[in-house]
Protein backbone atom coordinates (compact mmCIF):
# COMPACT_ATOMS: atom_id res chain seq x y z
CA UNK A 1 0.00 0.00 0.00
CA UNK A 2 2.50 2.23 0.92
CA UNK A 3 4.63 1.88 -2.31
CA UNK A 4 0.95 2.38 -4.20
CA UNK A 5 1.36 6.20 -3.42
CA UNK A 6 3.23 7.24 -6.28
CA UNK A 7 1.28 5.63 -8.69
CA UNK A 8 -1.99 7.08 -7.68
CA UNK A 9 -0.05 10.54 -7.31
CA UNK A 10 0.91 10.28 -10.97
CA UNK A 11 -3.05 8.78 -12.12
CA UNK A 12 -4.52 11.73 -10.52
CA UNK A 13 -2.35 14.30 -12.35
CA UNK A 14 -3.04 12.40 -15.68
CA UNK A 15 -5.70 14.76 -16.37
CA UNK A 16 -4.60 16.70 -19.67
CA UNK A 17 -6.19 15.02 -23.38
CA UNK A 18 -7.76 16.91 -26.14
CA UNK A 19 -11.18 15.20 -27.01
CA UNK A 20 -14.24 16.13 -29.01
CA UNK A 21 -15.72 19.74 -28.79
CA UNK A 22 -18.78 19.99 -27.15
CA UNK A 23 -18.92 22.90 -25.22
CA UNK A 24 -18.66 20.63 -21.78
CA UNK A 25 -15.07 19.32 -23.38
CA UNK A 26 -13.97 22.19 -25.07
CA UNK A 27 -14.19 24.20 -21.60
CA UNK A 28 -12.49 21.26 -19.65
CA UNK A 29 -9.69 21.25 -22.42
CA UNK A 30 -8.99 24.97 -21.56
CA UNK A 31 -8.88 24.51 -17.97
CA UNK A 32 -6.71 21.57 -17.95
CA UNK A 33 -4.60 23.81 -20.87
CA UNK A 34 -4.02 25.90 -18.37
CA UNK A 35 -2.95 24.08 -15.78
CA UNK A 36 -0.56 22.48 -17.96
CA UNK A 37 1.33 25.86 -19.07
CA UNK A 38 1.55 26.94 -15.59
CA UNK A 39 2.86 23.93 -13.75
CA UNK A 40 5.21 23.46 -16.63
CA UNK A 41 6.49 26.95 -16.82
CA UNK A 42 7.59 26.88 -13.05
CA UNK A 43 11.28 25.55 -12.49
CA UNK A 44 10.42 23.77 -9.53
CA UNK A 45 7.15 23.18 -7.07
CA UNK A 46 6.75 22.18 -3.40
CA UNK A 47 3.13 20.97 -2.64
CA UNK A 48 2.26 20.10 0.86
CA UNK A 49 -1.04 17.36 0.90
CA UNK A 50 -3.40 15.12 2.40
CA UNK A 51 -3.19 11.61 1.24
CA UNK A 52 -6.58 9.84 1.79
CA UNK A 53 -7.58 6.48 0.90
CA UNK A 54 -11.62 5.67 2.14
CA UNK A 55 -12.96 2.44 1.37
CA UNK A 56 -17.27 3.29 1.05
CA UNK A 57 -18.28 -0.15 1.54
CA UNK A 58 -16.20 -0.79 4.96
CA UNK A 59 -16.76 3.04 5.74
CA UNK A 60 -13.24 3.06 6.59
CA UNK A 61 -11.21 6.52 5.81
CA UNK A 62 -7.11 6.62 6.61
CA UNK A 63 -5.37 10.19 5.83
CA UNK A 64 -1.84 11.22 5.93
CA UNK A 65 0.09 14.38 5.34
CA UNK A 66 2.70 14.45 2.70
CA UNK A 67 5.24 16.47 0.85
CA UNK A 68 6.53 16.47 -2.75
CA UNK A 69 9.12 18.16 -4.53
CA UNK A 70 9.63 18.30 -8.70
CA UNK A 71 11.97 19.83 -10.10
CA UNK A 72 12.29 18.92 -14.06
CA UNK A 73 12.70 14.97 -14.45
CA UNK A 74 13.41 14.83 -10.45
CA UNK A 75 11.28 14.49 -7.78
CA UNK A 76 11.26 14.10 -3.67
CA UNK A 77 8.19 12.77 -2.26
CA UNK A 78 7.52 11.74 1.23
CA UNK A 79 4.51 10.02 2.51
CA UNK A 80 2.95 7.05 4.83
CA UNK A 81 6.81 6.60 6.37
CA UNK A 82 8.21 6.18 2.89
CA UNK A 83 11.10 8.47 1.10
CA UNK A 84 10.84 8.59 -2.95
CA UNK A 85 13.96 9.48 -4.42
CA UNK A 86 14.62 10.12 -8.19
CA UNK A 87 17.49 12.02 -10.06
CA UNK A 88 15.62 11.39 -13.53
CA UNK A 89 17.17 8.30 -13.98
CA UNK A 90 17.63 6.19 -10.90
CA UNK A 91 14.55 5.44 -8.26
CA UNK A 92 15.53 5.13 -4.48
CA UNK A 93 12.76 3.89 -2.18
CA UNK A 94 13.29 4.44 1.65
CA UNK A 95 10.98 2.42 3.74
CA UNK A 96 11.80 4.36 7.26
CA UNK A 97 10.27 1.60 8.78
CA UNK A 98 12.33 -1.30 8.30
CA UNK A 99 15.31 0.50 7.26
CA UNK A 100 15.14 -0.16 3.59
CA UNK A 101 16.08 1.38 0.32
CA UNK A 102 15.28 0.16 -2.64
CA UNK A 103 17.10 0.74 -5.92
CA UNK A 104 15.58 0.26 -9.34
CA UNK A 105 15.57 2.25 -12.94
CA UNK A 106 11.53 2.98 -13.52
CA UNK A 107 10.31 1.78 -16.63
CA UNK A 108 9.38 5.33 -18.67
CA UNK A 109 6.44 3.38 -20.58
CA UNK A 110 5.05 1.98 -17.11
CA UNK A 111 2.13 4.07 -15.71
CA UNK A 112 2.85 2.59 -12.40
CA UNK A 113 6.45 3.79 -12.22
CA UNK A 114 6.77 7.13 -14.35
CA UNK A 115 8.07 9.88 -12.72
CA UNK A 116 5.57 12.68 -11.35
CA UNK A 117 7.82 14.74 -12.93
CA UNK A 118 6.03 13.47 -16.07
CA UNK A 119 2.68 13.46 -15.14
CA UNK A 120 1.95 16.65 -16.93
CA UNK A 121 3.16 15.48 -20.37
CA UNK A 122 0.97 11.75 -20.46
CA UNK A 123 -1.60 13.23 -21.02
CA UNK A 124 -1.59 12.91 -24.43
CA UNK A 125 -3.44 9.93 -24.82
CA UNK A 126 -5.72 7.43 -22.09
CA UNK A 127 -8.69 9.59 -21.08
CA UNK A 128 -11.94 11.53 -21.85
CA UNK A 129 -12.79 14.62 -20.10
CA UNK A 130 -15.98 16.71 -19.50
CA UNK A 131 -16.56 20.04 -17.37
CA UNK A 132 -18.20 19.15 -14.69
CA UNK A 133 -19.42 22.18 -12.86
CA UNK A 134 -18.52 24.15 -9.86
CA UNK A 135 -17.51 24.17 -5.97
CA UNK A 136 -15.91 26.02 -3.43
CA UNK A 137 -12.84 24.65 -1.35
CA UNK A 138 -11.43 26.79 1.54
CA UNK A 139 -13.56 29.84 0.31
CA UNK A 140 -12.08 29.59 -3.40
CA UNK A 141 -14.27 28.69 -6.61
CA UNK A 142 -12.61 25.56 -8.18
CA UNK A 143 -13.90 24.32 -11.53
CA UNK A 144 -14.02 20.20 -11.40
CA UNK A 145 -13.24 18.98 -14.72
CA UNK A 146 -14.13 14.65 -14.62
CA UNK A 147 -11.59 12.35 -16.32
CA UNK A 148 -12.86 9.12 -17.73
CA UNK A 149 -10.16 6.41 -19.04
CA UNK A 150 -10.49 4.77 -22.34
CA UNK A 151 -9.03 1.94 -21.24
CA UNK A 152 -12.01 -0.03 -19.67
CA UNK A 153 -9.61 -2.25 -17.51
CA UNK A 154 -8.27 0.26 -15.00
CA UNK A 155 -9.24 -0.30 -11.46
CA UNK A 156 -11.23 3.25 -11.51
CA UNK A 157 -13.80 4.97 -13.01
CA UNK A 158 -13.07 8.41 -13.12
CA UNK A 159 -10.88 10.88 -11.87
CA UNK A 160 -12.36 14.31 -10.65
CA UNK A 161 -10.07 16.94 -10.70
CA UNK A 162 -10.43 20.52 -8.97
CA UNK A 163 -8.66 23.10 -10.03
CA UNK A 164 -8.70 26.53 -8.64
CA UNK A 165 -10.51 29.12 -11.02
CA UNK A 166 -7.88 32.02 -9.77
CA UNK A 167 -4.62 30.46 -9.96
CA UNK A 168 -5.10 27.65 -12.12
CA UNK A 169 -3.57 25.63 -9.72
CA UNK A 170 -5.05 21.81 -8.83
CA UNK A 171 -6.89 21.86 -5.24
CA UNK A 172 -7.76 18.73 -5.26
CA UNK A 173 -8.29 15.04 -6.92
CA UNK A 174 -10.31 12.49 -6.20
CA UNK A 175 -10.01 9.15 -8.28
CA UNK A 176 -12.91 6.91 -7.62
CA UNK A 177 -12.44 2.79 -7.91
CA UNK A 178 -14.90 0.42 -9.41
CA UNK A 179 -13.73 -1.38 -6.20
CA UNK A 180 -15.36 0.59 -3.68
CA UNK A 181 -11.67 2.13 -3.20
CA UNK A 182 -11.48 5.72 -3.64
CA UNK A 183 -8.04 7.67 -3.38
CA UNK A 184 -7.88 11.69 -2.74
CA UNK A 185 -5.28 14.30 -2.60
CA UNK A 186 -6.13 17.63 -0.90
CA UNK A 187 -3.32 19.74 -1.73
CA UNK A 188 -3.40 22.41 1.11
CA UNK A 189 -0.42 24.28 0.14
CA UNK A 190 1.69 25.23 -3.10
CA UNK A 191 4.97 26.99 -4.20
CA UNK A 192 6.46 27.01 -7.08
CA UNK A 193 10.53 27.62 -8.35
CA UNK A 194 11.90 26.72 -4.68
CA UNK A 195 15.44 26.62 -4.60
CA UNK A 196 16.77 23.51 -4.40
CA UNK A 197 20.13 21.33 -4.97
CA UNK A 198 20.99 18.40 -7.08
CA UNK A 199 21.63 16.44 -4.09
CA UNK A 200 17.95 16.81 -2.51
CA UNK A 201 17.51 14.06 -5.42
CA UNK A 202 19.68 11.24 -4.09
CA UNK A 203 19.47 8.83 -1.10
CA UNK A 204 22.80 8.97 0.37
CA UNK A 205 23.21 5.56 1.98
CA UNK A 206 25.70 7.75 4.60
CA UNK A 207 23.14 9.07 6.13
CA UNK A 208 21.60 5.83 7.38
CA UNK A 209 24.41 4.00 8.04
CA UNK A 210 22.16 1.07 8.83
CA UNK A 211 19.85 0.78 6.24
CA UNK A 212 19.73 -2.26 4.07
CA UNK A 213 20.49 -1.37 0.39
CA UNK A 214 18.16 -3.88 -2.38
CA UNK A 215 19.87 -2.90 -5.70
CA UNK A 216 17.43 -4.00 -8.28
CA UNK A 217 18.76 -2.56 -11.03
Amino acid sequence: MKRFFISVFISFFATLIIGAQSPEVVKAGNILDKVSEIIQSCQSIKADFTFTMENTQADITDSHEGTILIAGDKYKASVMNVESYFDGKTLWTYLKEVDEVNISYPDPTDETTLSPSNIFSIHKNGFRYIFAGEDVIDGQKVNIVDLFPEDRNKPYSRIKVYVDEKTHYIKKIVQIGKDGNNYMIDINHMETNIPYEADMFIFDPANHPDVEVIDMR
